[in-house]
């Protein structure tokens, strides 16, 4: 009996946001605390069929913080391996909330408004904390808002 070759794994795809205000001065980011994997990191989300990553980005950010968000500018783009062991891409959008509230859930049970230092040390995976050295520099060339 032979054994049947592996089938190719799909890539996870999922989008997100950055979330930024600006607060005396200064930029500031949400971190989102979910307690399943108790982990602090930005909100997201896999695809829904036909769904645009944008549409996925905004949808996203809106279940989890509550808000309503307008798109500032692509950020960039995490790869790593889900809880589950599959590849997964997750893009992200700067986004500006522009409406709306934080309520906790099941999903997310802590939402903090941060420096973008803070955040940094905050974040629990370094590819996290690699978009906001991204965004860092974009700030210091182009202020986003």
């Amino acid at each position: 009996m032979t054994a049947e070759p592996p089938s190719p794994t799909e890539i996870v795809q999922a989008a997100g946001g950055l979330v930024v205000r600006r607060h005396n001065g200064s930029l500031q980011i949400v971190l989102v605390h979910r307690p399943v994997q108790q982990d602090w990191s930005f909100p997201k989300g896999k695809l829904e069929a036909g769904e645009t990553f944008e549409l996925a980005a905004l949808r996203e950010v809106r279940e989890e913080t509550g808000m309503a968000c307008r798109l500032l500018r692509f950020i960039g783009h995490t790869d790593y391996l889900d809880r589950k062991g599959r590849p997964k891409a997750v893009a992200y959008w700067v986004m500006a909330a522009e409406s709306g509230f934080f309520t906790p859930n099941e999903e997310v049970d802590e939402l903090r408004w941060l420096t973008l230092e803070s955040a940094t040390g905050m974040l629990s995976y370094p590819h996290d904390r690699e978009l906001v050295a991204v965004l860092l520099a974009v700030e210091q060339v182009e202020p986003l808002i």
